[in-house]
């Protein structure tokens, strides 16, 4: 879409209603740009674009992978890197350099991403130290500091090559949270206005849900006061909005930018307008609530800004007209890095091709599962799937998922295609991860396929919470015909297990013997009209 507005225009909250976890926004010039957790899905760390804080496009992936490891490429059943990977960026511009500081629990390492253009090149380096949930503070005289940690935050100066501590500096503890407390400080990130230094943290003060706390300070060696600075659900089911910091416009107005946890979509940015108080503190939205609406400032972009979701494959074609290999659209990311071996977009001319190459006790270690982000409140994903080349024991089709997956697929069973409906059962509704990563999946319902190809479908259903996906299909060659239901509702639950919200996954795995092969085609990706808003 093209951003040409002159006046001030109205959004509702959550002005992105996707899973743009641990958000971090700076303004260079007129443009806004945004870090985001991936976590296990490759490429990660996406850096978007917006020039007015709601419409934001994807303009790079700067990191291909965190490491090169079995957890990592799904090399070893019981062996993953679920709900870790790449955490919590903190995006930075100083003097021609951008910079991404983030870290991965799994190789327990701090990488520092740069680059010259947003847009990539990124280079990637790691840190000496490990910074959990840092956030990267360039302060007047250029020297580098990073405050991180979990209920106790530090701040620990950086040496001039950003390769480590700096001998001597400044490496101090700024804050501890109440060790009562059911989640202490963490996702911090450090700003500077007008000569005070401000700490933007997040936390779950005993018996209460997410809260975002500031901590303020004369000098980085002086001592922080902090106080809280949001308490609020934008009332919805007790979910607070924390976690994240604070930009300014051209103009000079202040917004805050935080996430907020919606069930099985995720966490999802949230925009609110900030001011400074008489005592330098942080003043939220309306009466320090969040609100429902907010209105951003004027913009123009003189390019239409591209959709962070959508239902083309390709993201380009070369200069003969034919695709360029591997070149996929960027809201489009794999589970785990890639087996480049075993996918492909040009076997197949407008299809993605998926080649089994190894054997699997589940959807959990599928190689190359492609996912994209699902949208709240209702995405509908459509895919035609050609299980013609097939092997008994293959399941290939389309999922909702995470670590409770859900998914329809055709399956060939002693030569015969059946159409199947199979799940991981949801043993409970906390966030904590059963740590099942290999058992079979229970299978809801299942009938004989009328064709070796069929049109598959998926509603994502996450109004107020409702968090259901049905599956349906029909016959490919009959494109009028009506969608039929296949099994019950499935619940999609948010868990630590992936610490990710519910994607739409295309996927193929084996169970007896690799080779077999599925296409995947005109795929088809939309957000139907409902009451509930969000971009």
């Amino acid at each position: 879409m093209m951003i040409t507005s002159t006046n001030p225009m109205v959004y509702t909250n959550p002005v992105v209603y996707t899973d743009f976890p641990d958000p971090d926004i700076i303004r260079v010039g007129d443009v806004y740009y945004m870090a985001t957790t991936t976590m296990h899905f490759t490429p990660g760390c996406d850096i978007l674009r917006s020039y007015d804080l709601v419409h934001w496009e994807f303009i790079a992936h700067a990191l291909n992978i965190v490491a090169d490891t079995p957890e990592e490429r799904l090399e070893c059943e019981g062996a993953n890197a679920y709900g870790r990977g790449m955490w919590a960026p903190s995006l930075r511009y100083h003097r021609g350099t951008w910079y991404v500081l983030f870290a991965a629990n799994d190789t327990h390492t701090s990488y520092l991403l740069t680059a010259d253009d947003p847009c990539g090149p990124w280079r990637k380096r790691e840190l000496d130290g490990f910074y959990h949930d840092s956030g990267l503070f360039f302060d007047d005289d250029d020297r580098a500091y990073v405050v991180y940690g979990q209920s106790t935050l530090r701040i620990t100066e950086l040496n001039p090559e950003l390769s480590g501590p700096m001998p001597g500096g400044l490496d101090r503890v700024i804050a501890q949270d109440d060790p009562q407390a059911d989640l202490g400080y963490e996702g911090s990130h450090l700003y500077k206005h007008d000569g005070r230094y401000y700490v933007f943290t997040c936390h779950f003060p005993q018996g209460k849900g997410k809260t975002e706390a500031c901590l303020i300070a004369e000098s980085l060696d002086g001592a922080f006061e902090a106080r809280e600075i949001i308490d609020d659900d934008l009332s919805f089911h007790g979910y607070g909005v924390a976690q994240g910091g604070m930009v300014d416009t051209p103009d000079g107005d202040w917004y805050a930018f935080m996430m907020q946890d919606r069930g099985g979509v995720g966490r999802v940015p949230t925009l609110m307008p900030m001011r400074f108080g008489e005592d330098g503190f942080p003043v939220i939205g309306e009466n320090g609530k969040v609100p429902h609406s907010v209105s951003v400032p004027a913009a123009s972009c003189a390019e239409p800004v591209a959709p962070i979701n959508g239902s083309e494959f390709i993201a380009r074609h070369n200069a003969e007209g034919g695709v360029d290999a591997n070149c996929l659209q960027p809201y489009w990311q794999f589970n785990h890095i890639t087996h480049d071996e075993y996918w492909s977009l040009t076997e197949r001319p407008g299809a993605f091709r998926l080649h089994s190459g190894r054997i699997s006790s589940n959807l959990n270690h599928a190689w190359n599962t492609l996912t994209q982000r699902t949208m709240g409140p209702v995405t509908v994903a459509e895919v035609t799937v050609d299980a013609s080349t097939l092997h008994d024991g293959d399941f290939a089709g389309l999922a909702a998922f995470q670590g409770c997956y859900s998914y329809i697929a055709l399956t060939r069973r002693n030569g015969r295609t059946m159409l199947t409906v199979q799940y991981k059962p949801v043993n409970d509704d906390s966030i904590f991860s059963d740590d099942d990563w290999d058992s079979p999946a229970v299978t809801d319902a299942e009938i004989m396929a009328d064709a070796d190809c069929m049109r598959l479908r998926a509603v994502y259903d996450f109004t107020d919470c409702k968090d259901e996906v049905t599956f349906f299909y029909r016959d490919a060659d009959m494109p009028e015909s009506e969608w039929r239901p296949l099994g019950t509702a499935h619940r999609m639950v948010f868990k630590m297990d992936h610490f990710t919200g519910c994607r739409i996954g295309l996927f193929l795995y084996s169970t007896k013997e690799t080779g077999g092969i599925a296409d995947f085609y005109d795929f088809a990706y939309s957000t139907p009209n409902t009451k509930e808003g969000g971009r």
